[in-house]
């Protein structure tokens, strides 16, 4: 195993987790950001947590729904794209509240630009506020090589109408970090 120090940064981040089996693709879209307080824990922290198996854990959507459609995650490889931090975790959860809603909203529209590109994404994705297109934009050209359309519709993200900032959100240099190793 082999990864990029920056992953155990904490803060609000997006990842793309790319599941193969066999010949089939599964994609898993999730983010750091709890909704139950005002902690945003790192994607290595996440990466564990997703693939418990014990009988108390949590954290671990992506197990569950590779059980809902039967696939054994023993038999699979992984591969996790991360993009962040984003924001920076919040102290108190009327700070943390508005990045987290962010963050989700930039989830939701991943996972539905991946969809439209013709990827098989695993979970749900509960409708959020619009994401910020200038960060929408920033984050779908990091995917583009990674993630490329697999079908002839139309780019998701001129679906997304323009809303306004409440200030300056980070540039592409400042939010990628992107670790392709085994774990």
């Amino acid at each position: 195993m082999e990864f990029n120090g920056k992953l155990l940064k904490r803060g609000f981040w997006l990842y793309i987790w790319d599941v193969k089996e066999d010949d089939k693709q599964h994609i898993y879209v999730g983010r750091t950001g709890d909704s139950s307080s005002p902690n945003a824990s790192s994607p290595f922290r996440r990466i564990g947590q997703h693939l418990d198996t014990s009988l108390n854990a949590k954290g671990n959507a992506l197990g569950r729904q590779l059980e809902v459609a039967g696939i054994k995650a023993e038999a699979c490889t992984f591969e996790m794209m991360a993009i962040g931090p984003i924001f920076e975790e919040q102290k108190t959860m009327p700070e943390h509240k508005p990045l987290r809603d962010k963050t989700a909203a930039l989830e939701r529209a991943v996972a539905d630009e991946l969809k439209c590109r013709g990827y098989n994404v695993l979970g749900t994705h509960p409708r959020a506020e619009l994401p910020d297109p200038g960060l929408l934009k920033q984050v779908m050209a990091m995917l583009q090589n990674a993630f490329p359309s697999k079908t002839e519709e139309a780019d998701l993200i001129a679906r997304y109408q323009p809303i306004k900032l409440r200030g300056d959100g980070p540039t592409a240099s400042e939010i990628v970090i992107r670790d392709r190793g085994s774990y």
